[in-house]
């Protein structure tokens, strides 16, 4: 098991599925799907720093589920999972 944690303002986001069906009963093809922009929050890192210097911490955490850019983030494998790496300014919002 690979341990990863991000720096700075950064967060791990793992994309949640899209339905790969329609309300009609209709399968849609992966190449055809859109990529999901909701997501949860794997791990986040400690805070970027203000002009002080002092450590401002993110308003996510591990276990939020969050909505992001369709083309936010840097797509990376680790253990075999895709996530992606992005600034907590790349997301828009944390759902419920």
């Amino acid at each position: 098991m690979t341990t990863f944690r991000p720096l700075h303002d950064r967060v791990v986001v793992r994309r949640l599925t899209s339905a790969e069906k329609t309300v009609g009963g209709i399968i849609i093809p992966d190449t055809a799907q859109d990529k999901p922009t909701e997501g949860e929050v794997v791990s986040a890192g400690p805070g970027a720093r203000n002009e002080q210097g002092q450590i401002v911490a993110l308003d996510v955490k591990a276990g939020d589920k969050v909505l992001f850019g369709k083309w936010s983030g840097t797509e990376v494998k680790i253990d075999g999972e895709d996530l992606l790496i992005m600034k907590e300014s790349d997301i828009m919002g944390v759902i419920g």
